[in-house]
């Protein structure tokens, strides 16, 4: 579905993505990991459009996307979410969820004065359409709560029911375990797998939590220095060299295997 070929992005000197070149498979939840770092958010945001390339290449389902702006690669279903929820505070969680959608009638002045019943109407079928994300989430409860007062847990929730009030084909998830409890992130893990198998989305996710990783993601994917580093089953991750010098030192290719799972 996604396709990087030798991506690149640098920072003056500094290579924060290196020629990293990786496919996406359509329908899979794929893990991104690696030392802080490593490139893997700078990565997102080169594919997101959040950033400019500075060399290379990325096509979905076949069309060439490097470097289009966010708000055209939203209209194609590519979304991004970040480590930090961005919320409007003032605003309850179901109205946050009302806002997604582009294009709406009320928009347009002219239709402020003479469009009212459209408006109407729209307005209706988007709040039917959160109630139900809300639901889907397991929070129907926070639906008049304002947004700035809810948990970070929550604030996770909350985005990743943004992505389900359009059309999305792909998500990258950017560590949405951060700052998460045990059981909001099993709620959040519960979502990513159920809108996988039930609405056939495609996610990427930048995760430290290996336990939360090896639950929903496979394939998994390393990135080291900018570069990726290895791929395959987070067993087969875990037991690579290369990913556990990049972790944890060149000093462990001398200690036992005992002693490097200690």
């Amino acid at each position: 579905m996604i396709t990087v070929e030798g991506l690149q992005k640098n920072f003056g000197g500094f290579y924060a993505v290196d020629g990293a070149s990786l496919s996406i498979d359509e329908g899979s939840i794929t893990g991104l990991i690696g030392p802080n770092g490593a490139g893997k958010t700078t990565l997102f945001n080169v594919i997101a459009g959040v950033l400019q390339p500075s060399d290379g290449k990325v096509t979905m389902k076949g069309e060439d996307i490097t470097g289009l702006p966010p708000h055209e690669l939203f209209h194609k279903g590519l979304l991004r979410t970040f480590q930090i929820a961005h919320e409007f505070e003032s605003m309850s969680c179901r109205e946050n969820l009302m806002m997604v959608p582009g294009a709406q009638s009320g928009e347009t002045l002219w239709n402020t004065w003479f469009g009212r019943k459209r408006i109407a109407n729209e307005e209706r079928a988007l709040r039917a359409k959160a109630d139900e994300v809300l639901e889907f989430l397991t929070v129907e409860h926070l639906a008049n709560h304002k947004a700035g007062q809810i948990s970070g847990g929550q604030k996770k929730l909350l985005e990743l029911g943004r992505t389900m009030m359009v059309d999305a084909k792909i998500v990258f998830l950017d560590e949405v375990g951060a700052g998460v409890n045990r059981t909001l992130l099993n709620t959040i893990g519960d979502a990513i797998l159920r809108l996988n198998r039930e609405r056939n989305y495609t996610f990427v996710v930048i995760e430290h939590d290996m336990d939360f990783i090896g639950r929903i993601c496979d394939p998994v994917i390393c990135m080291a220095e900018g570069k990726v580093l290895a791929e395959g089953t987070l067993d087969e991750i875990k037991a690579n060299e290369q990913v556990i010098e990049a972790y944890l030192g060149t000093g462990l290719k001398n200690k036992t295997k005992e002693e490097v799972q200690a």
